[in-house]
């Protein structure tokens, strides 16, 4: 996957969010605030080879079953590449 550069992460108070950037701000207004679990997935989501090694991540770094990372992941990225925060890099391999 692939972040879209029309989105920025910036720390504000603390806190991680997602800025739009440029002409992206006419058609998305506001930014993302992003858990700690968000934020390392928006920091490993373009070296990450696939799905599996992202989640392989987040059970690495963090005490949660694999289910309840698989899940909750998956369910991120959906929300990203629905908001197209994100856009696959190569249509043709699955992620």
């Amino acid at each position: 996957m692939k972040k879209n550069k029309d989105f920025i992460v910036r720390n504000i108070a603390g806190e991680t969010v997602l800025v739009p950037v440029g002409e992206t701000t006419q058609d998305f207004n506001g930014m993302i605030t992003l858990s700690e679990v968000g934020a390392f997935i928006w920091e490993h989501i373009e070296t990450a080879e696939s799905f599996q090694a992202l989640v392989r991540l987040i059970l690495d770094e963090y005490d949660v079953d694999e289910q309840t990372a698989a899940a909750d992941t998956a369910a991120f990225l959906n929300q990203l590449l629905y908001t197209q925060m994100i856009v696959p890099d190569n249509p043709q391999k699955q992620w």
